[in-house]
């Protein structure tokens, strides 16, 4: 017979443990070394995060959470946001709070300034606030109150923004959470108590609407990162030193790829020459994986009716945050800037009966789409407007959703090997089982979906981490996150399975039986979209990309004009080569032409000069190796050929 006065505790190793009903996450991990308990500072209890000082009531799955956990460094800087709401309200008397998350690399606060002033000129005064009161070690306190309670505080404190935050909260579901002097709505988690934040430091100010409505007032959006030692600010202050080398914003102008313009638009790029021929060799390199893996290319217009948006849910889930219908000459006709190409290619499926023998039956585009992003999320080219995605879907029967889910895997993970991007993880979204009103289509559907993405995945060996409700309204997916120079998180590569836009779309296909069925549809793309690729693919390389994708692969520099007809002469032949470069015919010293083929991040220097014209050759130099001798223009051409190969 169970013991009421325990609970089993069973850990990731999968052993278990009774323990006094009633313990903590922090007693557990005492009874196990005094060295854990030092650094535990959350903990995951069936699957939700937890203050490591809750009481644990019943029989429970625990992770004991450190600073080496993801979930682990949000609570630190969720908690971190809280230190610097009280270091805020002792500096600026009336200061009024939003909301204050964490986020991948730190924590930010939104506040209502009121009368008060700041810049970053006063980040040191609040930092070192931070860092005062963090000495404190004062407690996080979890504090559960009813409605009424939480209301009552905050209308004495006179924060408009809680009390609308609390009115869109149930009974019995809000908890306020204290340290120190001060008091915050928050349902948790939080770090045992202040001390364990050692390191601290604000990053940006920035504008942000209350609750990202552009009717709202603009509040004041204060951003930081906190560490639990000295020395870890230190790599990551020395981290963002290496990151803003190669930020893709300013490297992209450095070597001439992209650019914005005012006139044009925010968040619409404009491709320069080199950035243009980079992105074709991209485009041609997964047109040529994608004609070997059997898909056929489409194209679809840049606009679309209202209609097809209606039925395929898009409108209904995302209208608000697209660019609004374009009118025609023809009353009550209207057109939208394509969101999303999905639609397209589901009509494009339609023009012709389909048989069971047809499938699966694979359609590729490299479609530019439209998104209304609002202003303060656009950023370089990881956050635009207009973009173009590296669009595919298969339409294919139930019975082959896994097989080719494997596939479009395997693509996806030659496309990162090819291009050296190492550093990824892989995330199967699923639908959240609390707000089923989100997503389209029956449970038995959502489920086939999910277990074939999980089935394929592990046919792959491909690890991954499970998210709820981050699936699409129509399916489940398995997002490739890759990380940054700065390490951040971006997603590239997508891949979802689809029950529901076929039906919406009431596509068939005649069955072996010679009855009508309905496909199932997959969405991928490996790149995800050319702009955000592009950025990642700049700073992961600082901007020195593989040989074979370079805009510019040589660089002729003649020593002088006298040598200009011979640089000609040796660049043409190379072009036979299918080579790219220029000649520098600039009036400047070889050193010079040198340093700047150098900074603009061209592979090869081939240098022309007298002795190298009587011997009909050129100098070879390599970017960041010097000098490989002389070879003829044949010889040289030879040698890239095996250098550039993917």
């Amino acid at each position: 017979m169970k013991d009421e006065s325990q609970v089993k505790i069973t850990l990731p190793d999968g052993s278990e443990r009774n323990y006094p009903k009633g313990v903590t996450a922090l007693a557990i991990a005492l009874s196990i070394s005094e060295g854990l308990a030092r650094n535990v500072i959350a903990a995951k209890v069936n699957d939700e995060v937890w203050d490591p000082t809750r009481e644990i009531t019943e029989d429970a799955h625990v992770k004991l959470l450190t600073w080496n956990d993801e979930d682990g460094k949000s609570t630190f800087w969720h908690s971190s946001a809280h230190l610097l709401a009280e270091a805020l309200e002792a500096l600026y008397p009336g200061i009024k709070f939003g909301t204050g998350p964490s986020i991948e690399r730190g924590f930010y606060y939104d506040v209502d300034l009121g009368e008060n002033t700041l810049s970053q000129d006063d980040f040191p005064k609040i930092e070192a606030k931070m860092l005062e009161l963090a000495r404190q070690k004062n407690e996080y306190v979890r504090i559960p109150v009813s409605k009424a309670e939480a209301l009552d505080f905050f209308t004495k404190k006179g924060d408009q923004y809680k009390l609308e935050l609390i009115d869109g909260l149930s009974d019995g579901s809000i908890t306020l959470y204290e340290q120190g002097g001060f008091t915050d709505l928050c349902r948790g988690p939080h770090i045992p108590n202040t001390s364990f934040i050692k390191a601290v430091k604000l990053t940006n100010i920035a504008g942000a609407y209350w609750r990202n409505n552009q009717e709202n007032k603009m509040l004041t959006r204060i951003y930081g990162i906190t560490f639990p030692k000295q020395k870890e600010l230190e790599e990551y202050v020395t981290l963002i030193e290496e990151a803003k080398k190669r930020d893709h914003r300013r490297l992209g102008k450095e070597l001439e790829l992209f650019a914005f313009s005012e006139k044009v638009g925010q968040g619409l790029p404009l491709w320069l020459p080199k950035g243009a021929m980079l992105r074709e060799r991209l485009q041609a390199f997964l047109s040529k994986a994608q004609s070997r893996a059997g898909y056929l290319p489409v194209v679809t217009p840049h606009i679309g009716s209202k209609d097809l948006y209606v039925t395929s849910g898009h409108w209904e889930k995302y209208g608000k945050d697209s660019f609004q219908p374009i009118t025609t000459p023809n009353p009550g006709e209207e057109y939208l800037l394509k969101p999303m190409n999905c639609p397209h290619h589901c009509e494009i499926y339609k023009t012709s009966p389909r048989s069971y023998k047809d499938l699966p039956l694979r359609f590729s585009e490299f479609g530019t789409v439209y998104r209304y992003e609002q202003s303060g999320e656009l950023h370089g080219l990881t956050r635009v407007r207009g973009f173009t995605q590296d669009d595919a879907h298969i339409f294919c029967r139930p019975d082959q959703v896994k097989e080719e889910f494997v596939r479009v895997i395997e693509l996806v993970l030659y496309v990162f090997r090819s291009l050296g991007f190492t550093d990824y993880s892989a995330q199967v979204s699923l639908p959240d089982p609390a707000n089923k009103q989100k997503y389209l289509g029956k449970d038995e559907e959502w489920e086939k979906a999910g277990n074939a993405i999980i089935e394929a995945a592990a046919e792959t060996g491909l690890e991954t981490v499970t998210e709820l409700g981050e699936a699409a309204f129509y399916g489940p997916k398995l997002d490739f996150m890759v990380r940054d120079a700065l390490g951040r998180k971006w997603q590239l590569g997508t891949i979802q399975v689809d029950y529901q836009l076929p039906q919406r779309f009431n596509l068939e296909y005649t069955g072996s039986d010679n009855q009508k069925h309905t496909p199932v549809m997959i969405h991928r793309a490996p790149f995800g979209s050319m702009e955000r690729f592009i950025a990642i693919l700049i700073e992961n390389s600082a901007g020195q990309f593989p040989l074979w994708l370079s805009p510019d692969q040589i660089a002729i520099l003649p020593i002088s004009e006298k040598f200009a007809d011979y640089a000609e002469e040796v660049f043409f032949q190379l072009q036979d080569s299918d080579i790219r470069g220029f000649v520098d015919h600039r009036d400047e010293k070889i050193g010079r032409k040198i340093r700047d083929a150098e900074v603009t991040k061209v592979p090869f220097m081939l240098i022309v000069g007298e002795k190298e014209m009587a011997e009909g050759k050129i100098s070879v130099r390599r970017k960041g190796e010097g000098d490989l001798g002389s070879m003829t223009a044949e010889e040289f051409a030879s040698f890239f050929k095996k250098e550039a190969k993917i």
